[in-house]
């Protein structure tokens, strides 16, 4: 009988729900670029009104949304402050440089979030010698191998030392819907303080495509054009829309199943060796399992648990990361943590 294949290695591999097929095969569609598909309107009011922004764009990824925001936000010559670990940073091909010809200036966090000083450190002061400090990039949850999110006191915190600064506050909100359940509280109280943000529809939304990008009406209008300038803009979209807006409607609040299997993965592992994670730390659907502090080959285990249908994102020479997600349940679980026991000899 043929094993059931397990995804660990992110929580994109999800697929789209039945209800998201459904609404994408029936969806109302018309010209994007000439302002005339309803179901994109739709969805980009709904998620502008669900997080107490004045618009929303509908783009294709988080990615271009981070870029579209940046090249909305800056000019030549400018620079950003993001954290070290941050996607934006690390994981988009250099962008902000080849796109926005910007400069990022990485921070260092410390469980997710960046000391206030270094902020202010790091902002710089103006002369003729300096580029210009534009934009304080925040992320939530933070980290893709760890997934910490960040409370609505930070946000604060970061609000009041970038207006004080004359920047805008940028959030990367990818997985925002995962940092607000895990606090108890809606992402519009959450993002309240952020000046402009983006989330993602296709990570544990499991929409097959996009993201939506939020602020100012004027933010937005003309974050629509620079979406043009890059080749982002579409044409009959809805059929991609309507996917996002079930997503919003049914998808929000099951991201709790995500941490709770995120938590039993993670007791799961500490009971075979205390050494492969750190129980302390903050999470929601991310883990990072650091084989090398428990003197096992991370290689030889990736290559072992393949061999068993399961795969996990090998990060480096010591360590993984897992992600939960839609797609992923309890037995799923506890299937993957007896093949750990096994290969771990416990």
């Amino acid at each position: 009988m043929n094993m059931k294949q397990l995804d660990f290695r992110s929580d994109t591999v999800t697929q789209p729900t039945e209800a998201m097929r459904a609404a994408m095969a029936s969806a109302i569609v018309g010209d994007d670029i000439m302002g005339e598909d309803p179901t994109v309107q739709r969805l980009e009011a709904m998620s502008a009104e669900l997080f107490g922004k004045a618009a929303g764009l509908f783009v294709i990824s988080g990615t271009m949304a981070n870029q579209v925001a940046m090249m909305t936000l800056t000019q030549l010559g400018d620079e950003i402050l993001a954290g070290e670990e941050s996607h934006l940073f690390n994981m988009e091909a250099a962008g902000v440089a080849a796109l926005s010809g910007v400069q990022i200036r990485p921070l260092r966090a410390e469980r997710g979030r960046f000391d206030a000083l270094a902020v202010r450190k790091s902002i710089r002061p103006k002369g003729i010698q300096s580029a210009v400090s534009r934009v304080l990039c925040l992320e939530n949850t933070y980290d893709l191998t760890r997934g910490i999110p960040v409370g609505l006191d930070y946000h604060r915190e970061m609000a009041e030392i970038a207006h004080g600064h004359d920047l805008t506050l940028y959030l990367d909100g990818a997985r925002i819907f995962n940092a607000a359940l895990s606090q108890g509280m809606s992402v519009k109280s959450l993002c309240a303080p952020i000046d402009c943000l983006q989330f993602c529809l296709s990570k544990g939304l499991a929409a097959p495509v996009g993201a939506v990008l939020l602020g100012s009406q004027a933010f937005i209008e003309r974050a629509r054009w620079v979406r043009q300038r890059i080749g982002g803009g579409m044409r009959q979209a809805g059929h991609m829309a309507a996917a996002g807006i079930v997503a919003l409607e049914q998808m929000t609040g099951r991201l709790a199943e995500d941490h709770e299997n995120a938590t039993r993965l993670a007791i799961g592992l500490a009971e075979i060796d205390a050494r492969l994670i750190d129980l302390a730390r903050p999470r929601t659907n991310i883990l990072r399992i650091d084989f090398a502090a428990a003197d096992y080959s991370t290689e030889t285990i990736v290559k072992a648990l393949l061999e068993q249908q399961i795969k996990i994102r090998q990060l480096d020479q010591d360590s993984c990361r897992m992600i939960t997600h839609w797609g992923i349940d309890v037995q799923d679980v506890e299937r993957v943590l007896a093949v750990f026991r096994v290969l771990l000899k416990r």
